[in-house]
């Protein structure tokens, strides 16, 4: 059995990996990404990062979890009815940066964490879009999207 295989099957899916563009993806469709990342964790495998988008009318979000194995880059992704979804930042501390800025971004909530002051500028909520800018409508200083830490 490839270690592919026994991936898929510590997880329960009954689905087959697909190869797109260099990734081996897996419908995680009903997997909880604690149990995910465990099982990552348990083959050596190296987080990357998580990829979240909006789908259209309002159905929800998808969620990509990327790790590398031994230099084969695997794919998980996971649909999100709700705006909620376990953090493994305790489990894999890389997780921590890409789960403050998914929160920020789209206003999801990992649950299990406590979230540090918001990375946003002074003033300013999650879930918007932030561009600093002047007068003429275009970036101020040449920065885009300073950010600062809320103190």
């Amino acid at each position: 059995m490839t270690m592919l295989e026994t991936i898929r099957e510590k997880l329960g899916v009954a689905g087959p990996w697909v190869e797109q563009r260099g990734v081996h993806w897996l419908d995680c469709t009903g997997v909880n990404v604690r149990t995910l990342a465990a099982a990552m964790n348990a083959c050596g495998a190296r987080f990357i990062t998580i990829t979240a988008y909006e789908l259209p009318a309002d159905t929800g979000f998808r969620m990509e979890y990327h790790w590398d194995l031994g230099g084969q880059l695997l794919g998980f992704a996971l649909p999100l009815e709700s705006k909620s979804i376990d953090s493994i930042y305790d489990l894999c501390e890389a997780a921590d940066w890409i789960e403050r800025e998914i929160h920020e971004e789209y206003t999801l909530d990992f649950a299990g964490r406590v979230y540090e002051p918001l990375l946003l500028r002074e003033g300013n909520t999650p879930g918007v879009n932030l561009r600093e800018t002047g007068a003429s409508g275009k970036p101020a200083s040449g920065l885009v999207g300073k950010q600062e830490v809320a103190r």
